[in-house]
């Protein structure tokens, strides 16, 4: 249990550590002191930690109050509302095991108390309840009439039953499968608070019933599988539903709701990727649809739907891009279900190893038999050889058109775990249980012919000569039933392997992380650090660091520098929620999660640098890693967008102090050649200008000079044109140029020292079309409209300057016939910058807009051009040549007639000036 009194800004523990799951909380209405909470407890196991608890102290402390058994637990309660001391309660005997789930049994049953939980009196055995065996069960009362209590019940004469005497005595008033089908998954009802014969029922659809009970109607909503509900005891118009999609509102009695895209609550169950540029992140999502997803946008600063679509298979299956041609996928789902995803064509093909649907039998009856998630991989070593894992492994060589067995039965194949899943009262066959089947396979990375195959049931194999013999090489001593859940080939030793297995479903929470360097003959358990009840589910090596591994667990990520002797938590800014699955991907690491969609950790190589002798410099730069000359900008996503990865080269400076006063900081960007290109330097603010070359619009040029890691991107630009206070620019690219493909430098200062000297490399973008000579003369170009840009504006800086200094004057002159004599030299010269100015620049504008109403000048027009140019990557065409040929003429022209005035009438305006003896007037064009 946790608590909040900040309205959910922070929160403290309040006890009920080992109660696994809590199904509902009451607080009494009067007294926020008094709190009940129905504990479920454990799920896979016995557990005491059961049943309802009460605390009067706002959670210091707690009391069981009604306890049925170690095996069942609280599901369900409500409070009368009209009484605060009349509650109702469910208990529930549930337990699944790997290979079974069960719903009913003793402790299964319905209680009431009147007395504010002081004692609790068992209902289920009253007049009009069913008899036999009991399951799970939901029960409401009416706040409409508290007399009234309804109460959705599992068992051979189950449904839907209601009292009119606050649980006395009761009677069936429907018994339609439809609102009890999967009873353990669903098996909630809510009663109207305001109309006392409307009732709510959920399942996979959403029943409602306008007749006390008796018949149902169901309301459309944007999801199915229907979990809980809420509504508004003052207005029962304002409901809000949760179902697998996520929740959704409705502010008119469900006619309509609000979407379930708002929420990246997706529950991944794989991750895997592609080769295309950008990569594509892909993923199966429970009762969602599987997807494929960019890692980067194209053309925007955010990840949005644009970007994903989805793709082959199922809710559950893994995926598996073609690596031939990516447009090409193979996925899977439950029941051996198998399709082949043409995204070029748009058509889909079903490719089953075994087409016989198995759904509603048991896995006994399945043969060959796959587990809900089983594998699909490609070859790493063979073109076009796809893999396919039940309880044996199958190979394809034509895309699915045939399937061959390249193993037997790799599992233990225990009758005991090969059996029909659900009772006493329901059975549940949906391929979630079917057990005794291979889990996760892996090829080696270094040896064609070598596959490692480990199954939900505690074996492992390995084959060295593609399936024509395996071996059995389980780690000695390894406890019962263990599922092995991921197999990652060691990168670095032909024989190595390291492997995650998990046994939560046995009530066994701890991690159980493994390597082996010798094709399994010995294992070491690698997992000491891992917190005892984060259970793993998947464990990955990077292949750029020997030694350096990352762990995914049920309560977050965990990171190893050397080789799995010793663990730490790795969860930066990642939410803790169950991680999946992993993979490393062009020095970035892919995380799928249950609940919070995937999340991407971009740029390893500071991992693949890091060494603790470089805590004890004073100043550190890491070498970037190499980067890909893209488009695209990046600002942070939101509820329903991914944030984009940096455009531009990522620099991490590392410093062991803060900057002390007096001391420096520099970074410089350089060329091949060893010119700056761009300079950001950290000075104390009494020595002058922190961004010595920035220009307007372009990035900030201020290093962060506190110890510790520190990051600045640049964006790959030059300098841009040098602008003027209150510039309006319309459609005009004042930025500079990006830098071309190539070699670049990146030099760390520490008071003027060199400390640090690294290689930048920037890569041409593969789907670019031009060649390097093409962007290389779009470069020159943009250089060329840059500095052009940059004498224009400051032309029209010069031209303000004299301006404000020749009505300086005049404010200054002393008797009309010293005014008069400067006016009628300096009015000449006022008229003609200003005519100067109106052709260089529009001044009629003052907002962003505004050039919608005047039209703009040369100085915007050159702009534009090179905004326009800039536009792809592509050498400029004949016609921008000759707008830039066209418009530079007319623009010297003008800057030809300002360096006159500038040569000639100022100086002699400035002799009159010193002539009339003016006070206190600087000489015109002084920096003064």
């Amino acid at each position: 249990m946790w608590k909040s009194t900040d309205r959910g800004k922070t929160w403290e523990s309040i006890g009920l550590a080992d109660s696994h799951h809590i199904a509902r909380i009451l607080i009494h209405p009067r007294n926020p002191d008094v709190v009940y909470a129905a504990v479920m407890g454990h799920l896979y196991g016995s557990s005491e930690e059961r049943g309802v608890y009460r605390s009067v102290n706002g959670g210091q402390s707690w009391e069981r109050v009604l306890f049925a058994n170690a095996d069942a637990g609280a599901v369900e309660m409500c409070m009368d509302p009209s009484n605060p001391r009349i509650l109702f309660a469910s208990t529930w005997r549930g337990r699944r095991t790997p290979w079974s789930l069960s719903s009913g049994g003793e402790g299964s049953s319905i209680w009431r108390t009147k007395d504010g939980g002081d004692t609790w009196t068992e209902i289920i055995g009253n007049e009009g309840m069913p008899e036999g065996t009991i399951g799970i069960s939901g029960v409401s009362v009416s706040a409409a009439d508290p007399s009234v209590v309804y109460a959705i019940i599992e068992s051979e004469e189950g449904g839907v039953f209601r009292s009119d005497d606050g649980g006395e005595t009761w009677r069936r008033i429907n018994s339609e499968r439809k609102l009890r089908q999967r009873a353990w998954y669903y098996s909630r009802i809510f009663a109207d608070p305001q109309d006392v014969d409307t009732v709510y029922v959920l399942n996979v659809s959403f029943w409602r019933s306008k007749d006390g009970g008796k018949a149902y109607e169901s309301i459309p909503t944007p999801h199915g599988d229907h979990h809980d509900l809420w509504i508004d005891p003052t207005d029962s118009n304002r409901m809000v539903i949760g179902d697998d999609g996520g929740a959704q509102v409705s502010l008119n009695r469900g006619e309509s709701f609000s979407t379930y895209y708002n929420q990246p609550t997706a529950q991944f169950y794989r991750v895997t990727v592609d080769d295309s540029f950008p990569y594509r992140i892909y993923g199966a999502q429970q009762d969602n649809s599987t997807l494929r997803v960019s890692h980067r946008s194209i053309g925007s600063s955010t990840i949005g739907e644009r970007d994903w679509e989805s793709t082959a298979g199922g809710e559950s299956g893994w995926l598996a891009p073609d690596p031939r041609n990516s447009e090409v996928v193979y996925g899977g789902s439950y029941g051996g279900f198998l399709t082949r995803r043409n995204h070029g064509t748009g058509e889909t093909r079903a490719v089953n190893v075994w087409p016989d649907n198995p759904l509603g039998a048991g896995a006994e009856e399945m043969n060959p038999r796959f587990n809900w998630n089983f594998p699909i991989v490609f070859s790493r070593h063979e073109v076009g050889v796809l893999y396919s894992a039940g309880n044996k492994l199958f190979r394809s060589t034509n895309e699915g058109q045939s399937w061959t067995a390249i193993s037997p039965d790799l599992s233990h194949n225990d009758p005991a775990t090969l059996r029909s899943s659900g009772g006493p009262i329901t059975k549940d066959n949906t391929g979630v249980e079917y057990y005794a089947t291979i889990f996760s396979i892996a090829e080696s990375v270094s040896e064609s012919g070598v596959i490692w195959c480990g199954t939900d049931d505690g074996r492992l194999h390995i084959t060295r000569n593609g399936g024509d013999s395996w071996q059995d090489v389980t780690p000695p001593g390894i406890q019962k039933w263990m599922q092995f859940n991921s197999i990652d080939a060691d990168p670095f030793r032909p024989g190595g392997a390291y492997v995650a297995g998990t046994r939560y479903k046995l009530d066994d929470f701890a991690p159980y992380l493994y390597k082996t360097e010798d094709y399994g003959m010995t294992w070491n358990r690698i997992d000491d650090g891992i917190d005892r009840d984060a259970f793993s589910r998947v464990v990955r090596a990077d292949p750029k660091r020997e030694g350096l591994l990352y762990a995914g667990t049920e309560s977050g990520m965990w990171i190893s520098l050397d080789d799995g002797a010793h663990w730490e938590s790795f969860q930066l800014n990642l939410p803790i929620v169950p991680i999946t699955d992993l993979v490393v991907k062009n020095d970035d690491l892919v995380v799928a999660t249950q609940g919070r969609s995937f999340w991407v950790l971009d740029d390893l190589t500071v991992l693949h640098q890091w060494d603790d002798r470089f805590l004890s410099l004073e100043a550190w730069l890491l070498d970037p890693r190499p980067t890909f000359r893209l488009r695209g900008g990046r600002r942070e996503g939101s509820l329903t967008q991914g944030t984009n990865p940096h455009a531009g080269v990522v620099l991490h400076y590392h410093l062991r102090d803060d900057l002390p006063e007096g001391g420096s900081l520099s970074l410089e960007i350089l060329d091949d050649d060893r010119r700056v290109i761009r300079e950001l330097i950290q000075k104390p603010a009494d020595e002058g200008d922190s961004e010595p070359n920035r220009r307007p619009g372009d990035p900030e040029l201020v290093l962060e000079c506190e110890a510790g890691m520190h990051r600045y991107v640049w964006d790959l630009r030059y300098p841009g044109a040098a602008t003027f206070d209150g510039i309006i620019n319309w459609g005009g690219g004042l930025s500079g140029p990006r830098a071309l493909p190539g070699t670049y430098h990146a030099v760390l200062k520490l008071n003027g020292e060199v400390v640090s000297d690294s290689v930048i490399e920037i890569l041409m973008d593969p789907r670019v079309e031009s060649d390097f000579s093409g962007l290389q003369e779009q470069f020159d170009f943009l250089i060329k409209i840059r500095d052009k840009a940059t004498d224009t504006h400051d032309a029209i800086a010069r031209i303000r300057e004299i301006r404000k200094q020749i009505q300086a004057v005049y404010a200054r002159a002393e008797g009309d016939s010293i005014l008069n004599s400067l006016k009628d030299f300096g009015d000449v010269i006022l008229d003609e910058i200003k005519l100067i100015e109106e052709v260089l620049y529009q001044t009629k504008s003052r907002s962003n807009q505004d050039p919608l109403n005047f039209p703009i000048r040369l100085n915007n027009k050159l702009t534009a051009l090179g905004g326009t140019v800039a536009m792809g990557d592509f050498r400029p065409t004949a016609q921008a040549y000759g707008v830039y040929e066209y418009l530079v003429t007319k623009i010297d022209i003008e800057l030809s007639k300002l360096n006159a005035i500038e040569a000639e009438q100022i100086p002699a305006f400035n002799a009159l000036v010193l002539s009339q003896e003016i006070p206190a007037i600087a000489p015109l064009g002084s920096d003064d």
